[in-house]
């Protein structure tokens, strides 16, 4: 069974011009949490970086990400979500995740992966879950939490919440001439397609400003994972960082 990926574009973060928030949001175990934090998720950033202010926007988006997840928790509803989100600001590139949606930038045409995928894999991370009293076991290939789960961090999943982290990996970069567009899509397009493929195929629709070739760029996307047999849902977002110069 699959969910519907939820994305979310917004181009004045904060009240500003040239400001930027986007996100992918990719469910499991049901909708809602995808839903709610695609719905929510910006405004809790926002409301921390207005306590902190623009210098601590890495703690902000921290204590966002914590407090969407806090608030979704007492809905007590089921499944969970992963998410990649990135925010334009005063000239920097805010990437963060939880979970394995990824973000890849094209740098010059090279392929640059921004953020670091959550899976039970990954040492540090299932060091981090037995720490804690948990275990990762694997089952044809794949590792999962207690047996169950495939990623270790995310929005919701309160039945597994001693484990299940929703505190993202943030980094901050500058946005330079050589950063031409931003890839942020979910395990559905990372799983059959590298980082330098999706590039690749991306690149010659993202040399002009036109939103229809931007659209084309990730249909082609969503198609080379389908055509390699993907069955998961696939979702892509494509953001012209040029735009925000």
């Amino acid at each position: 069974m699959t969910y519907p990926h939820v994305n979310v574009a917004c181009v004045d973060f904060n009240g500003q011009n040239k400001q930027g928030f986007f996100g992918v949001f990719d469910g499991h175990g049901g909708s809602k949490a995808a839903e709610f934090a695609a719905e929510n998720l910006e405004s809790k950033i926002q409301e921390e970086v207005l306590k902190r202010g623009e210098s601590e926007i890495v703690e902000a988006v921290k204590q966002g990400y914590l407090n969407a997840d806090s608030e979704f928790l007492k809905q007590e509803q089921r499944g969970g979500a992963c998410c990649v989100t990135a925010i334009i600001n005063s000239g920097n590139l805010v990437v963060s995740n939880a979970g394995d949606c990824r973000a890849v930038v094209c740098n010059g045409g090279v392929a640059e992966a921004l953020t670091s995928d959550h899976r039970p894999s990954r040492q540090d991370e299932k060091q981090r879950i037995e720490s804690l009293g948990g275990y990762v076991d694997s089952s044809r290939g794949i590792h999962r939490v207690l047996g169950s789960l495939a990623v270790s961090r995310g929005i919701g999943d309160r039945s597994m919440k001693q484990w299940i982290t929703a505190e993202p990996e943030t980094k901050l970069f500058k946005i330079v001439p050589e950063f031409e567009f931003l890839i942020m899509a979910s395990d559905g397009l990372w799983d059959k397609v590298s980082n330098q493929e999706a590039v690749d195929v991306a690149r010659p629709f993202c040399g002009s400003m036109d939103k229809l070739e931007v659209i084309s760029a990730c249909k082609k996307l969503v198609e080379l994972s389908a055509s390699r047999g993907s069955v998961d849902d696939t979702s892509v977002m494509i953001v012209q960082l040029g735009s925000f110069c």
